[in-house]
């Protein structure tokens, strides 16, 4: 995760909070209508749907990367995060407006589809308070003089 945020510029905070969100951890997680049918295409980590993974995989030329691999799913968060960077002028500690952008696509954030969404803008303040937690976490974890101090 340290490697995609020196690649990406998106805080391991920031990725961590969207997994947590998308999957709970989990790698073979999968959306379920009611009834028990699949709600899309979305799996995986990132619960990425199979058209935004092939133009990840397309434009990385990462053609081996899986949605089951935490490594590329992390890789994927940082390639969409920087992509909403750069198209939509996010901050990369923004991870409010990330999640509106990893759920709606680039598009529907510029509509502001989620206005109309209260249950998705609750989960997008849940992504901001794991991210600010995961953020604190890891800066004690720097301070006590851990491993990860050294990334």
């Amino acid at each position: 995760m340290h490697k995609v945020e020196r690649r990406w510029g998106v805080p391991v905070a920031v990725q961590l909070a969207i997994i947590r969100n998308e999957s709970s951890f989990r790698h073979d997680a999968r959306p379920k209508l009611p009834d028990g049918r699949l709600a899309s295409s979305a799996y995986g980590y990132p619960q990425a749907i199979d058209g935004t993974w092939e133009w990840y995989r397309d434009e990385t030329g990462r053609r081996r990367a899986k949605r089951t691999d935490f490594a590329d799913a992390a890789d994927f968060i940082g390639w969409y995060t920087s992509h909403s960077q750069r198209m939509l002028g996010l901050s990369p500690l923004d991870a409010y407006n990330h999640y509106l952008a990893y759920h709606e696509g680039h598009t529907g954030f510029r509509r502001g589809s989620y206005r109309q969404k209260a249950w998705l803008q609750r989960y997008a303040r849940q992504v901001e308070r794991h991210a600010r937690i995961y953020g604190e976490q890891l800066a004690r974890c720097r301070a006590d003089g851990s491993r990860f101090s050294s990334r």
